[in-house]
């Protein structure tokens, strides 16, 4: 039977305080990423097109992203931040009241969603020389908490080995691959959703 007990929810930690000036340089290099990313891809832009466009230096940049999956990873915040907040006080299933199975198979399909409309910033963040890549980021620690809590798992079975499985099925590398194969957006949800449906059986 599936449970409904409240379980703690993914949170990304809050960036920390900056000077007034630091905080001004960091939304003018974001907003500059933003614009060039959306304009040439971000394989396209180099770190010192979105200095010169933000009007700051170039050692400012680095010093503050250190390379262009450090500018993706703060470009994704914003997003991850919403996603959040809707697994936190959002409406069920998404949101807390519903059964685990059923926010899982909620959760999966808003990644999924997410995933697939900010692809290529996900792949540029996974290719960060440090930390792990996308791994190593709080939003996937979040998103692994989240699906390990919501796994309903015999004691045998390791649920966050299980939960990283999950999330690998949702590389966005693998499902741009897929979408660029022909397959569609549709198709993919649905069968992710029978996957889970499938993983979280008991």
């Amino acid at each position: 039977m599936a449970r409904t007990r409240p379980i703690d929810p993914p949170r990304l930690t809050d960036p920390p305080r900056e000077r007034a000036d630091a905080a001004r340089n960091r939304a003018l290099i974001v907003d500059a990423a933003r614009t060039l990313f959306a304009d040439q891809g971000v394989a396209g832009v180099t770190m010192e097109q979105v200095a010169r466009t933000a009007g700051v230096g170039k050692g400012t940049v680095f010093h503050r992203f250190g390379d262009r999956a450090g500018l993706a990873v703060a470009l994704l915040d914003d997003g991850e931040r919403r996603l959040q907040d809707a697994v936190l006080h959002g409406p069920p299933p998404l949101g807390p009241g519903a059964p685990d199975r059923e926010r899982l198979l909620a959760f999966v399909d808003a990644l999924v969603v997410f995933t697939l409309k900010n692809a290529e910033l996900l792949i540029a963040a996974g290719s960060g020389r440090g930390g792990g890549g996308r791994h190593g980021t709080g939003a996937y620690a979040a998103w692994h908490e989240h699906v390990t809590d919501l796994l309903d798992t015999p004691p045998h079975v390791d649920a966050g080995l299980l939960a990283h499985h999950l999330l690998a099925a949702l590389a966005p590398d693998a499902l741009v691959r897929l979408r660029e194969g022909g397959v569609g957006e549709r198709r993919l949800r649905r069968s992710l959703s029978e996957f889970v449906a499938r993983l979280s059986a008991r």
